[in-house]
């Protein structure tokens, strides 16, 4: 059985919903190449750059993968959500450095590693 052609109603509101997220697409980019400049200005300002603001750097720029991702279609778009997360939870370790308590340190490198066995996951599934 063939399935129904969408309504007009529908088709309407599913050009809305694109257009709403190019929009929002083109703003997060916008902001974050707008961020990245203000931190380079700051590193650039302080004379002096260090791990956290390499890795907010990576930050930014796997922020822009992602939305290249969206636009291009090729790669999974689940995988850099996961790459965010897994630079974010380095930073953060980076960040509070010796005044972490040990277990923190484990439990965020436990995340570290769960996140980057899900990217294994996910790429070799795709895949098959």
């Amino acid at each position: 059985m063939a399935p129904n052609p969408p309504s007009p109603d529908n088709a309407l509101a599913v050009r809305g919903f694109r257009w709403a997220e190019r929009f929002l697409l083109i703003l997060v980019a916008a902001m974050t190449l707008a961020a990245a400049g203000a931190e380079v200005f700051k590193v650039w300002q302080a004379q002096s750059i260090n791990l956290a603001d390499i890795l907010l750097m990576f930050l930014y720029t796997e922020v822009i993968g992602m939305i290249a991702v969206f636009y291009t279609g090729r790669g999974s778009p689940f995988i850099y959500p996961i790459f965010i997360a897994i630079t974010a939870l380095a930073r953060l370790i980076v960040l509070q450095g010796k005044d972490m308590a040990p277990q923190n340190i484990l439990f965020e490198a436990a995340a570290i590693l769960l996140l980057a066995l899900s990217v294994v996951v996910i790429t070799r599934a795709g895949k098959g």
